[in-house]
């Protein structure tokens, strides 16, 4: 694990009015990639509107590196059709461990320790809240996906810093 910060959590909870890619609907699944390494979550049949609630790990080796995602449509005698992609930038996360220098059991749950709003150059399909939630620092977030003309995805992100880093904290 030489050079592994720590680990993304990612858990992703559902899809919001995604594209049908059959006929009237899609068998949707989602993959996420970090660093060359990949994961996905189950195949929900029939559903424009999954409930994945699945979580997805993926090691941190670079705290700039944004996270990818795809979603695609599973197809059984052909190639799996994509339903659009989204990028996970972390560096408001990441800024938001570096500056908080806070002690979890000072803070009440709920806090909320940053808020990252929409732009050109994220993904983001409405505001998003880094906050204190049960001990840890996450971030909720709804992600509207490009190269398609809807859909969102809903993911929280946790980061969970192996023993010994502390990301310049």
């Amino acid at each position: 694990m030489e050079g592994v910060l720590g680990l993304w959590k990612l858990r992703v909870k559902r899809g919001i009015n995604l594209v049908a890619r059959d006929t009237k609907s899609s068998d949707p699944y989602l993959i996420a990639t970090l660093d060359g390494q990949k994961t996905k979550t189950k195949v929900t049949k029939a559903s424009c509107n999954p409930e994945w609630n699945d979580e997805l790990t993926l090691t941190m080796r670079d705290p700039d590196a944004p996270i990818h995602i795809v979603v695609y449509d599973q197809d059984m005698f052909s190639k799996d059709d994509s339903m659009g992609e989204a990028e996970i930038d972390v560096k408001p996360y990441i800024e938001c461990l570096r500056t908080g220098g806070l002690n979890p059991n000072n803070v009440p749950n709920g806090t909320i320790l940053g808020c990252v709003h929409p732009t050109e150059h994220n993904c983001l399909a409405k505001e998003s809240s880094i906050l204190l939630e049960d001990g840890k620092v996450v971030q909720d977030m709804n992600l509207k996906l490009r190269g398609v003309e809807c859909g969102e995805v809903v993911i929280q992100l946790e980061l969970v810093l192996l023993p010994g880093q502390n990301l310049g904290v």
